[in-house]
């Protein structure tokens, strides 16, 4: 997914004001609870930090947020058809932390808050969110700290312009853009030697 030098297109395509930082909120296409409480919770606070918000609420949650798309600086969305350019205008990115966002997020490069959903087997998604924070490229915050460590923790990442990149950096250097040719070129190998 190329988002490279579509950040000026990406905010007019979602008529962004250019001059502020953009949340993107990812719970997934059904949605996320928990998130879109945060979120709901939180929007004067991102007014406070200069931050408007490209909110994927999920196609469960629409008809209950939708309301806040009246709000200046909100714009609240089912589901997302243009994740290249809804990734290209954000400045931070909060998802949660599935193996397939995990990976993509990997691929965009954005700086990331992950909120692994602890409702999962085995709860994968700290394991998968750990995996990336561990190596500088993410931070993560669980539901039950949200309410101590949300504020504090973004206000920090969006008001510090070399952190978000370092983490922008770091993660993307995690990311497979090749696999599927990879993957292609080794069973070529496997295939030869037979």
């Amino acid at each position: 997914m190329e988002i490279d030098n579509k950040s000026i297109k990406a905010k007019d395509t979602f008529k962004l004001r250019h001059g502020k930082h953009t949340l993107l909120v990812l719970g997934g296409s059904l949605g996320s609870r928990r998130i879109n409480e945060l979120i709901e919770k939180e929007l004067e606070f991102f007014q406070t930090q200069n931050v408007q918000v490209i909110w994927q609420c999920g196609k469960l949650y629409y008809k209950e947020y939708k309301l806040y798309n009246n709000e200046a600086d909100v714009q609240v969305h089912a589901f997302l058809n243009n994740m290249d350019f809804a990734y290209a205008a954000s400045d931070v990115i909060i998802s949660r932390a599935g193996a397939g966002s995990v990976s993509e997020l990997c691929v965009v490069g954005k700086p990331v808050i992950f909120i692994p959903s602890p409702n999962v087997a085995e709860d994968h998604q700290t394991k998968n969110a750990m995996a990336i924070v561990e190596k500088n490229a993410a931070l993560m915050i669980k539901e039950s700290d949200l309410e101590i460590d949300f504020e504090n923790m973004f206000s920090q990442l969006v008001n510090n312009m070399e952190r978000r990149t370092e983490l922008g950096q770091n993660i993307k250097k995690l990311a497979l853009s090749n696999a599927t040719k990879d993957i292609a070129e080794e069973v070529e190998k496997l295939l030869k030697h037979k």
